[in-house]
């Protein structure tokens, strides 16, 4: 691949992503503000945006790179051959720096401090059960929509994360370069640095076991 090519996708990745966490942390600041302190009424148009976003960028993106947008998304693809292996270092790279650059432009359009570091707290056996299983759904169904109809993906997935900010008790991260952008905002989608690990380990995790499956649900042909 010529590395004209290579940075094509990797812009790509960066717009996405960038674009993917100004929507998470700045619907959140939004939210939170007009919602009186109401974390429910806050969280609905926290979701909304997000799915909305994810539709837009991946349907716009998806033709350039795949619009991973997430490392997770990125190590399955590697494994599953969705990909040259040796594009998934600089992919994810990308994706983790154009994370922390759409947090800080949220603080900026809100004027807020710019850089900040989160103190929420977001731990225990049901938030990390709650992002295996998030991160589990977000590769079956990714993997699922490319067996099936490809045109849906940006729809499944806008859809998909929307829902499961809902019936998640983590509220779906389901990405570790979004876990970690979220480290460097103490508002409502923040999350304390030390929990971040946990997390990141629960989504790669997650990834693994949606891969599995969509493997024994849509088997290759041989």
């Amino acid at each position: 691949m010529s590395r004209k090519l290579l940075a094509r996708k990797l812009l790509a990745e960066a717009v996405g992503t960038a674009f993917l966490l100004a929507a998470i942390a700045g619907s959140g600041i939004m939210g939170e503000t007009l919602a009186n302190g109401q974390a429910g009424a806050a969280l609905l148009p926290h979701s909304l945006a997000i799915g909305a976003i994810l539709f837009v960028m991946i349907t716009l993106l998806g033709p350039v790179s795949g619009a991973h947008f997430n490392p997770a998304v990125t190590m399955v693809f590697a494994l599953n051959g969705e990909m040259e292996q040796r594009e998934a270092a600089p992919y994810v790279a990308t994706q983790i720096l154009a994370g922390i650059i759409g947090v800080l432009a949220a603080h900026l359009m809100f004027d807020l401090d710019i850089a900040q570091v989160s103190s929420k707290t977001r731990t225990g056996i049901g938030q990390w059960s709650a992002e295996v299983v998030a991160t589990a759904g977000l590769i079956f169904v990714i993997l699922g929509g490319l067996r099936t109809n490809p045109a849906f993906i940006p729809a499944m997935v806008g859809l998909y994360i929307m829902s499961a900010i809902w019936f998640t008790a983590s509220t779906s991260f389901a990405n570790p370069a979004v876990t970690i952008a979220r480290v460097y905002t103490n508002t409502f989608s923040g999350i304390q640095p030390f929990d971040a690990v946990a997390f990141v380990i629960a989504q790669f995790i997650g990834a693994l076991c949606g891969w599995r499956l969509a493997k024994a649900v849509w088997p290759r042909e041989r």
